[in-house]
């Protein structure tokens, strides 16, 4: 499939079916979590082959510490272990990556790989790649919230002057664009927590394809599937096609 000449600024993934492609295997859970690592390196590289600016993963959700402690702690171990491995690779193809989330609940020997690895590749200027680990898209709410209430009390804003800039100011994805494209693989149809701010004029992208298995082909088809929809923003049709 040819790639869609209308290309989002910024695309948002939920890698989703990473257990479900185990399963059908007879393999045990964490066999797609490390199969799913390769999805998300050919998926940077086509984000970087297509011209995508920003590409924001859904790495592992406040909601997932509820899982299996053994499931929990190999993904922390894997993503230890993707840092150290992928992390050269990046800076060669000179992608600045960043991680959101809750980085207080998270093992300080993985805070100190993602500290390392966001200054090793910061003077990047190609794709920003940014993972979301320890996220949750109602935490990033509350935070946002208890920022602009500190700041009401410190005396540095007026309640009257908090408007939607002020607050997204305090948001994990502050001064990035966001994202216009949210793709979610593994069949299922909702946005799971995931940047409920951020999302709100995303276009919307579902595929049946496990994380896994994503590649080329559903790339492609989700940027397609962009570039076919007129975003109106509150608009009517007949305003957007006259402004152009």
């Amino acid at each position: 499939m040819a790639a869609a000449t209308n290309i989002p600024t910024h695309v948002a993934i939920i890698m989703d079916g990473n257990g479900r492609w185990a399963r059908r295997r007879s393999l045990p859970r964490h066999a797609g979590h490390r199969s799913g690592v390769a999805s998300v390196r050919r998926s940077v590289e086509l984000a970087v082959e297509r011209g995508v600016e920003y590409l924001t993963l859904f790495a592992f959700s406040s909601e997932n510490w509820s899982r299996p402690r053994e499931e929990v702690s190999k993904l922390m171990s894997l993503f230890v272990e993707a840092l150290q491995r992928e992390v050269d690779e990046l800076h060669r193809n000179n992608v600045r990556l960043e991680f959101i989330g809750a980085r207080d609940q998270l093992q300080s020997g993985l805070v100190e790989k993602i500290e390392s690895a966001e200054a090793h590749t910061a003077a990047n200027t190609g794709l920003r790649l940014l993972v979301a680990v320890a996220y949750g898209g109602r935490w990033d709410i509350v935070e946002a919230s208890r920022t602009v209430a500190a700041q009401v009390a410190e005396g540095s804003l007026a309640v009257e002057d908090i408007d939607a800039e002020t607050f997204a100011a305090g948001l994990q994805l502050s001064g990035l664009p966001d994202p216009d494209l949210l793709i979610r693989t593994g069949g299922e149809r909702r946005i799971s927590n995931f940047l409920l701010w951020n999302l709100a004029y995303a276009e919307l992208f579902f595929c049946d394809t496990l994380w896994p298995d994503f590649g080329d082909e559903e790339f492609d088809a989700a940027l397609a599937y962009f570039a076919k929809r007129q975003r109106r923003y509150g608009h009517t049709g007949e305003q957007m096609e006259a402004a152009g």
